[in-house]
């Protein structure tokens, strides 16, 4: 029975209870050494009845194991593993290095994390399962990312996990887990662990001494705490573990030898009796320090009676002697077993020594290739450290600061790289290179734009290829910048660079980003030939699929080229391929660009679902300038759909993270979203002011791409406001920019707004005429309806009723299909101004599903599993029955046959 921890036990009893009734959470316990960790966890096991206790300990020896933690956690459902979806499964495969089958590409930390959580739920389903980690600290990052990553989405699983870690101690990964902060028991408490012989004052100055530790007062009551006064503070840690030293003193040379090699290693018995051989035992033994109770034996195992013990004992060793226990330890570890050697030659070494850096470098690239970035980085880093020479600590500072910011450390990484400049200047391009993605993706633009040109123009000489990575990555954040000079420079060195390469992919590359860099600087049209031209590849089917993975800079395609056809298609595919395989490290991005394609379709519900989850996983990986493009682009749908609240919010933190990294695009996005609100719900003057902050700030900064301009929706609230002549004005520029692109989505839109301002009935006739015919050769379902509505509107003011309505029924009908209610009430007005009542329906209750459960019941509406619907979304089976079961109440239906009819409805109407 646990003294003094009744409000403790009850929030563990509370976590067990929920499990037993579908309703999975996690908890993190965080407290001092000796303060109860350990024994909550085993109160909480035996509070556990009737439900499966998973148990995993972290120790210090594993920590560059990579995925240890999860393998000794996951072992006994392994049976299971058939029974979860199949990229996952492989991927947990991949990280465990289960069987002999061909590993495949390299697991991401997503899908792993996703595996694990899919096997645990569908463990779970037999009989609840109460999860427990000790030691949290010293796991293996790669499985705390994992676990982590899947108690995150514990929702209707009958899963409770409970992990044990110090304050202090590298905790990064658990840092997004609910927690509870272990204090010291209080004074009544510490009285009964005592027990009644102890007299109340040293009870009353052992508690304060130790500030109520549990352990502490047992290992100190009979202590002697010498003179001093009653209120002298103790370090718990430093006085504990005297006191376990105190114990090892009636051990014998041999046997105190002995035990600092199972404190150094105890994962093996017999390694630890080999090692100590080596250093001189002539017959060790651990028999004393049993029956002393330092430690125990299981099975060929060393465990020691508390933590504390084994650090007291490793730590009052000195160094040079920590340094023989290791490599003597190294001696014996099997071959099969690289990271544990790579471990114990690190702790032994003394830099330079170059064999060991290589062989951690091995254990790096073995780790990365399970997709344990976290350990591969941890070891690079090490690595670094006893490299002989500069240029080599470089290199592999560059390769760790890789491999922290593809586990998702953005910070970590930056650090790294910084170091290996300032180590060799022979590691600048590659060091700036990683150090401007990851601060295009989260951080200051304009300093990753800076970065990334200075080490483009530095490698163009000796690397072509690399400096058009470069320069096409500065491409990305001259995009992001909305900076038209930048985009002009990048575009005049990739031309430059083109005729000196020769590689199919690398010619894609640079023609993808100089298109890209032609049409931000005002030369659409030849920029738009070249996208084409490098999406070819993509269309045939001949793209490298490895660099389709390392540059989504080549899928942003579909959302220059907005026109239907089959180079679009296939890109789309391309698109979907990656996301549904969880094959690209930049997840986020993708599913941004996936929302923005939907959106200008009439797959909104997909959009949503998209954003959504990119929004998610951007806040999970610290992905921030991601996060502010998806939560703007989301503000951009939810204003169409006339959902002021969500609009709101989603725009004000996209505006914020923008001005803070100058995100400009984000800050656009932002701007045109609460524009369209306030348009949207017939309040021009509203509108206005968001608009022309977009126009000012394009004109700034000279970026003159008119798909990303809102002068169309200007031009409208002007003429509604009474400007016609600033309405005209502003036309007859966004024409010129329209034409200079030659797009047809860009020309449909400049088509509308000369409708919108033409002087004559015949002159507004044929422009929206124009425009129709080219919204034709677009996905775009929402623009048609926008000038079949100005169309219809026109000719209705004009006293030609009957001309306007059928117009103005087909725009009602694709804004309803839509859900863009305030577009599809402003047009019913219009209908019924024309004396026709208009036919409304009921935007119908899918309107009524949320971003997620929309996107569950599109998966399983086409057909797939309720598993592989959890695999694609990274989700337990579980939480999607649960979100479904929500689904058929809104949706009044009780069968997947009933909900694919649902979700056909809501998409059958052809775009167009």
């Amino acid at each position: 029975m646990l003294v003094g921890r009744d409000l403790e036990r009850r929030a563990l009893a509370e976590l067990l209870a929920g499990a037993r009734v579908g309703e999975g959470r996690a908890l993190v316990v965080s407290g001092e050494p000796g303060v109860g960790k350990t024994a909550l966890l085993e109160d909480a096991a035996g509070l556990a009845t009737g439900m499966r206790v998973l148990r995993a300990q972290g120790v210090d020896a594993e920590r560059m194991l990579a995925f240890a933690g999860l393998s000794q956690l996951l072992a006994p459902l392994l049976p299971l593993l058939d029974e979860v979806p199949g990229v996952q499964s492989e991927a947990l495969r991949s990280a465990l290095l289960l069987g002999d089958a061909d590993p495949g590409p390299v697991p991401t930390r997503f899908a792993v994390g996703a595996a694990a959580l899919s096997l645990l739920s569908r463990a779970a389903e037999d009989r609840p399962l109460a999860v427990l980690v000790d030691d949290g600290h010293l796991l293996d990052e790669a499985s705390a990312d994992a676990l982590v990553f899947a108690s995150r989405r514990l929702t209707s699983d009958a899963v409770a996990v409970l992990v044990a870690l110090r304050p202090g101690e590298p905790e990064q990964a658990w840092s997004p887990l609910p927690r509870l902060d272990l204090a010291g028991i209080d004074l009544p408490a510490a009285a009964t662990l005592l027990g009644e012989e102890t007299p109340e004052d040293r009870v009353r100055r052992l508690h304060h001494a130790t500030g109520g530790n549990p352990l502490a007062l047992l290992e100190l009551r009979d202590a002697d705490l010498g003179p001093g006064p009653a209120d002298l503070p103790l370090p718990v840690s430093v006085t504990v573990g005297r006191a376990f030293l105190d114990q090892t003193r009636d051990l014998d040379d041999d046997a105190r030898t002995t035990l600092l090699v199972a404190a150094t290693d105890g994962s093996s018995l017999v390694r630890v009796l080999d090692a100590a051989r080596s250093l001189g035992v002539a017959a060790p033994t651990l028999t004393l320090a049993v029956d002393a109770g330092l430690v125990s034996v299981r099975e060929d195992r060393v465990e020691f009676r508390h933590p504390l013990v084994r650090s007291a004992v490793y730590g009052a060793a000195p160094p040079a002697v920590r340094r023989d226990v290791h490599r003597a330890l190294a001696a014996v570890v099997p071959p099969t077993q690289p990271e544990r050697l790579a471990w114990h030659l690190s702790q032994s070494a003394v830099a330079p020594d170059d064999d060991t850096a290589t062989t951690l470098q091995s254990v790096a690239r073995t780790a990365t290739s399970r997709g344990a970035h976290a350990v591969a980085a941890t070891a690079l880093e090490r690595a670094a450290e006893l490299a002989g020479t500069a240029a080599h600590r470089a290199g592999l500072l560059v390769e760790s600061a890789y491999g922290a910011w593809l586990a998702g450390w953005p910070q970590r990484a930056l650090d790294l790289a910084d170091r290996a400049v300032a180590t060799a200047p022979d590691a600048r391009v590659r060091a700036q290179q990683l150090r401007g993605a990851v601060l295009t993706r989260a951080g200051s633009l304009p300093e990753a734009q800076a970065t990334l040109l200075a080490a483009a123009a530095e490698a163009a000489d000796a690397d072509p290829a690399l400096a058009v990575s470069l320069y096409s990555d500065a491409v990305h954040a001259t995009f992001l910048l909305a900076d038209a000079a930048a985009a002009t420079r990048c575009c005049t060195a990739l031309d430059r660079l083109l005729e000196t390469v020769t590689d199919a992919d690398v010619v894609a590359l640079a023609r993808m980003a100089s298109g890209m860099a032609l049409v931000v600087s005002g030369r659409g049209a030849e920029g738009v030939d070249r996208v084409r031209e490098a999406l070819a590849p993509v269309a045939a089917g001949t793209a490298s699929d490895q660099d389709l993975l390392r540059h989504p800079l080549l899928l942003q395609g579909a959302l220059w080229v907005r026109e239907r056809g089959p180079v679009r298609d296939a890109v789309i595919r391309a698109m979907g391929d990656l996301r549904d395989r969880a094959a690209l490290g930049s997840l986020p991005l993708l599913l941004m660009q996936l929302g923005r394609e939907a959106a200008t379709t009439d797959r909104w519900d997909d959009a949503a679902s998209a954003y959504s989850e990119g929004i998610r996983l951007a806040r999970e990986t610290g992905q921030t300038n991601d996060l502010a493009m998806a939560l703007a682009g989301l503000a951009v749908l939810e204003a169409r759909r006339g959902r002021a609240e969500p609009c709101e919010a989603y725009a004000a933190e996209a505006a914020g993270i923008a001005e803070r990294d100058t995100v400009r695009v984000a800050g656009l996005w932002a701007a045109a979203a609460r524009g369209d609100l306030a348009a949207g719900r017939g309040d021009p003057a509203a509108a206005v002011g968001p608009y022309e902050r977009v126009e000012s700030l394009l004109a700034g900064t000279g970026f003159a791409d008119p798909d990303q301009s809102c002068t169309p929706e200007l031009v409208e609230v002007l003429l509604h406001l009474g400007r016609p002549a600033e309405a005209a004005e502003r036309a007859a520029a966004h024409a010129g920019l329209a034409e200079q692109k030659g797009e047809a989505w860009a020309l449909a839109r400049a088509a509308r707004t000369r409708g919108l301002c033409a002087d004559t009935p015949e002159q507004a006739e044929a422009a929206f005429a124009e425009a129709l015919e080219l919204h034709a050769g677009t996905p775009d379902r929402y623009e048609a309806a926008r000038t079949r509505l100005a169309l219809g509107a026109r000719l209705r003011r004009e006293r030609r009723r009957v001309d306007a309505r059928p117009p103005l029924r087909e725009a009602l009908s694709a804004f309803e299909d839509l859900g863009a209610r305030p577009w599809a009430d402003r047009t019913a007005q219009e209908l019924e101004a024309t004396g026709e009542t208009a036919q409304r329906r009921d935007l119908g209750p899918v309107e009524q599903l949320t971003p997620q459960e929309r996107q569950i019941a599109q998966l399983l509406a086409e057909g797939r599993t309720t598993r592989e619907a959890a695999g694609a979304l990274f989700l337990s089976p579980k939480t999607v029955e649960y979100h479904l079961r929500h689904v058929y109440q809104k949706l009044g239906i009780r069968s997947r046959t009933e909900l694919a009819a649902a979700m056909a409805d809501r998409s059958s109407t052809p775009t167009g």
